[in-house]
């Protein structure tokens, strides 16, 4: 099994592949159009992988806390992706991913306002850097 580490840098890569398909797939279609047949992809890759591997559940197993937060999180999730595709039609997307990646410095502040979760200084010196190194890229000269 693969640490969390590995996986958080998987994450990164395809991240980084997701704008740059991205931007160019939204090219003379309809942002929210493009959000849509991208989500029919990831409900269907993500069917085969839970069903390939054993994981299908019936949703009443998650019970209701479980399924409120996860309706929010894929409500999140839809919003987060119609403002992404709407801004890489209208920026470029070395300038426009940098500035969704703000979303680390917000999950920073939301995990310790809202989570209890605690950043030592160094933490917080990297998040305030993350903040600016994604300004100074986002900047046009």
């Amino acid at each position: 099994m693969l640490t969390w580490q590995v996986w958080a840098v998987l994450a990164a890569v395809f991240a980084a592949l997701t704008a740059i398909f991205a931007k160019l797939g939204v090219a003379g279609i309809p942002s929210e159009y493009a959000t849509f047949v991208r989500t029919i992809v990831v409900v269907a890759l993500l069917g085969v992988i839970v069903t390939v591997s054993g994981q299908w559940r019936s949703p009443a197993v998650l019970g209701g806390r479980g399924i409120t937060f996860l309706v929010l999180s894929g409500l999140a999730t839809g919003a987060s992706w119609i403002c992404y595709f709407r801004a890489l039609q209208l920026g470029d997307v070395a300038r426009v991913a940098p500035i969704d990646k703000l979303s680390v410095v917000l999950v920073a502040v939301f995990g310790v306002t809202f989570l209890g979760e605690h950043l030592s200084l160094p933490n917080w010196l990297g998040v305030a850097l993350i903040a600016a190194g994604a300004m100074l890229v986002a900047y046009r000269a």
